[in-house]
């Protein structure tokens, strides 16, 4: 069976891949034309990006894509700032012939980006950004301080439960504290993830209110020369007092600590030992600590014994003030380490899901906030394997959807139906209230 993707030029451009062929592994440019032509969701991020405004209603505004900032970055970092398209058939031409390593969002501007530089000259239009989502960047380098099983690029099932515990943090309080409802994790394809806050709140924020919010969740503030990592103030505000008890300490004891080991060497518990603020008791427990003798306690894990020795001398009454530094060493090693300046600022790029990571050739595919602990970054689906599952499925890859009998599918539907139609249907209603209010606005100046 042979899954082939007719280029548009004719037969010079055709591409084959035989199944008896073995796809590697990986990334290969060669094969992004077919994820192309056959499994990218235009359709779905189509929908998304027009948040409504692509239908029939008298309220729509139909400029409301056309002024949507795409990004591509082509093979040897080239790269297209401000393209700009006006249906979703224009969004998919571009994107097949041009075949794009990776693809980026940016906001919705006053006009169409890509005609910025006339309306400059004709003087009648300021461009500049008018809408832009919400966003959130957590990258998994961040936290290489605090992580020994990898570093830099790297991510294993030992450490990505730190972007799990981020996606947990960050998306219960953008719900419960600031009210927000359609909120879409997606995996970076590498290393970190991404959050879009969606509702026409978040992203009519001006860039004021969106540094707010990020500094809401601003708590990790130390680097390498800092004692103390974190400020946590003289009282634990409600949020993080939540984070603490639902999330972060039971993480902190049960799996961050044991797994990777923060305390088993004395190279890696005087990370913890600096960040008591009373010599006397970092001398205490590294005196201890440097003593192999611990007959009463060898079956138990010795990172956990150290901790709770911590912990009790700690609380105990001869040292008053020290039960804050418990949180502070959880916190520093447990709370989200957001790139803020990503979230304060409207017209940053953010990588479109569902591209292929160059590096990995892996799809950024949404993550499910209420399970993200199931999440496997290295199970996602790849650019190797989405082809040979085209090879295996015959004619399957001529459906309307290429994706369909695939292991993308999945993620597909979840972005259909968890995120896009309620989004769309909430699109919907305030488009149609926001016209109502207009027609009422203008029956009663005229009746005045």
């Amino acid at each position: 069976m042979m899954t082939r993707l007719e280029g548009e030029a004719g037969g010079d451009d055709d591409m084959a891949i035989d199944a008896a062929d073995d796809v590697p592994e990986g990334f290969n440019p060669n094969y992004l034309k077919l994820y192309y032509g056959k499994l990218f969701p235009y359709p779905e991020i189509f929908k998304w990006m027009s948040y409504g405004n692509d239908g029939k209603h008298p309220g729509c505004d139909h400029t409301y894509f056309g002024r949507r900032e795409f990004s591509f970055t082509l093979e040897n970092d080239i790269y297209l700032r401000f393209q700009s398209f006006n249906s979703s058939s224009e969004l998919e031409s571009s994107i097949k012939e041009k075949c794009p390593f990776k693809i980026d969002i940016g906001p919705v501007y006053t006009v169409d980006p890509a005609k910025r530089h006339a309306y400059a000259k004709s003087g009648d239009n300021v461009f500049s950004p008018v809408e832009r989502e919400l966003i959130f960047d957590i990258d998994m380098t961040d936290y290489d301080d605090i992580r020994y099983c990898c570093s830099g690029a790297d991510v294993c099932l030992d450490c990505w439960p730190l972007m799990t515990i981020a996606i947990k943090v960050i998306d219960t309080s953008l719900r419960d504290d600031f009210g927000f409802n359609h909120i879409l994790w997606a995996y970076s394809g590498r290393r970190g993830v991404h959050c879009w806050v969606c509702d026409l709140r978040a992203r009519r924020l001006t860039n004021e209110q969106r540094g707010a919010i990020a500094d809401y969740f601003r708590v990790y503030k130390g680097n390498e020369n800092n004692r103390k990592k974190v400020s946590l103030g003289q009282v634990l505000h409600p949020f993080l007092v939540r984070s603490y008890n639902e999330v972060l300490e039971t993480f902190f004891e049960e799996r961050l600590l044991p797994v990777q080991k923060l305390l088993e060497t004395e190279e890696r518990f005087e990370n913890v030992l600096q960040m008591i603020p009373d010599e006397s008791v970092a001398s205490d427990l590294r005196g201890r600590w440097q003593d192999h003798k611990r007959s009463s306690n060898v079956k138990e894990d010795i990172n956990i014994v150290r901790w709770q020795q911590l912990k009790h001398l700690l609380k105990s009454g001869k040292h008053k003030g020290l039960r804050r530094c418990i949180e502070e060493i959880v916190f520093s090693h447990t709370y989200p380490r957001i790139d803020i300046e990503v979230s304060k600022h409207m017209n940053h790029l953010l990588k479109a899901p569902f591209c292929v990571h160059p590096k990995t050739g892996r799809v950024c595919v949404p993550i499910d906030p209420d399970h993200c602990e199931e999440f496997d970054p290295t199970a996602v689906p790849t650019l190797s394997s989405l082809l040979r599952e085209l090879n295996m499925g015959g004619s399957v890859a001529d459906n309307e959807n290429g994706w369909e009998g695939t292991s993308l599918s999945k993620s597909i539907r979840f972005f259909r139906s968890s995120f896009l139609q309620p989004l769309l249907k909430a699109c919907k209603e305030e488009i149609e209230a926001s016209y109502n209010t207009k027609l009422q606005q203008s029956k009663n100046s005229l009746s005045w």
